[in-house]
């Protein structure tokens, strides 16, 4: 998806200046639309958030219809509400809030990760809050959240006199930890793989602004013959090359060329060709799954961090594996005890399997300002490993694989 696309900045604010200023209330929109009425409920349970997104300015809100809301109360994801968890339920309504006025005419085929309020360190740790995707498919708007979750917009651009709100068939997700995450994604020898370091879980769940190029099943079987006499410290090692620290970067923000550090110490290097991202030599097969702290790209290879200069090629099917001289074995390695995923994930904006996201000329667009008046709702902060601490775990022991 190569196409030129002009900043959303510009359009936005384009589109505002059309707006007529006497829009009505968000409390008279959202009374008015006999679609939103369990939200009105759901919203009026909590005054003061109401109060604080009827004085705020320049806001968008993604508004669940009332069969989106059956279909979530139907789920495990809606334990929360029905256990009454107000921070939960505040995270959440957040989360539906982005900060910046975004007419459907905004979005377009680029992925666009726009900041929501959603900023509660309990929730999120994302730098600026919590983002969405947005992109244009098919003639609709749709925006993915959490697990790859998407949400289309059914009814767009009613304005009022703090922003715009659209209805959406589907509530968004808030992202889970990394470890949740993976194990939505059935990336059962990842999640083997973290589990012989708990402290390495630990650091992926709550360190701030993570990049994670998660390699699949597939990956950790093709070199399975190394890995089944890797030790513990040689095995961190290896996950920390596939973790930047400080740096969320989503597909619409890589460039081609660019060698970035790694946790680990070494430096990974992304190539773009054509619609496709490579990570040293290892493809990324589904991009953007947002996590609480950042994003993971699922990648195709598992990354070697004494091959540094392993490089794609294009034109092939498939890669050659990082680690000269490993071979498969029957077995997926790590996954013995992992259990079955309980959910699972979407297929994304690159659809089940795609590359997506290659060679995107916008990265996550500024909004037409930042919302005044409104904030994310506060809660005990979460344990955070600070870069340097991450960085000696993962690295620690000095210790790398001598192939």
């Amino acid at each position: 998806m190569h196409s030129k696309v002009i900043a959303l900045t510009a359009l936005a604010a384009s589109a505002l200046a059309q707006m007529d200023m006497g829009n009505s209330s968000l409390t008279s929109v959202l009374s008015s639309a006999a679609d939103l009425s369990n939200l009105t409920s759901f919203v009026s349970q909590f005054p003061q958030l109401l109060t604080t997104l009827s004085s705020a300015t320049n806001i968008t809100i993604l508004a669940p219809s009332n069969e989106a809301f059956g279909k979530f109360l139907q789920s495990p994801a809606a334990s929360a509400v029905t256990a009454n968890d107000s921070n939960a339920i505040q995270a959440l309504l957040s989360y539906h809030v982005l900060n910046g006025t975004y007419p459907a005419a905004a979005v377009k085929e680029t992925p666009a990760f726009i900041p929501t309020l959603l900023n509660n360190p309990a929730y999120a740790n994302v730098t600026g809050g919590q983002v969405v995707e947005a992109i244009a498919q098919d003639d609709s708007v749709v925006f993915f959240s959490g697990l790859l979750s998407n949400s289309t917009v059914t009814k767009a651009d009613t304005n009022f006199t703090g922003g715009v709100v659209h209805i959406i068939d589907t509530v968004l997700t808030p992202p889970q930890n990394v470890s949740t995450t993976a194990q939505a994604a059935g990336l059962t020898a990842l999640v083997g793989a973290v589990s012989k370091n708990p402290q390495i879980a630990s650091t992926l769940d709550t360190t701030p602004d993570l990049t994670v190029f998660a390699p699949n099943n597939e990956a950790f079987q093709s070199i399975a013959s190394i890995l089944q006499n890797i030790t513990t410290q040689q095995l961190s090692a290896v996950l920390g090359y596939h973790v930047i620290n400080g740096t969320v970067a989503y597909s619409s923000t890589l460039t081609n060329g660019t060698s970035v550090p790694t946790l680990a110490g070494p430096n990974v290097t992304i190539t773009i060709s054509g619609d496709d991202v490579f990570v040293n030599s290892a493809k990324v097969v589904i991009p953007d799954v947002l996590v609480a702290n950042g994003v993971v790209h699922v990648i195709d290879g598992v990354l070697n961090p004494n091959a540094t200069a392993a490089a794609p090629n294009p034109e092939a099917e498939t890669q050659s594996a990082a680690f000269p001289g490993a071979s498969s074995l029957a077995t997926v390695p790590f996954t013995s005890g992992v259990p079955a995923p309980t959910m699972a994930i979407g297929a994304g904006a690159g659809g089940a399997g795609g590359g997506g996201g290659g060679g995107q000329e916008t990265g996550t667009p500024p909004a037409t300002g930042s919302a005044t008046g409104a904030t994310g709702t506060g809660a005990a902060m979460p344990m955070r490993t600070g870069a340097m601490g991450a960085a000696a775990l993962f690295a620690g022991a000095g210790v790398w694989l001598n192939v």
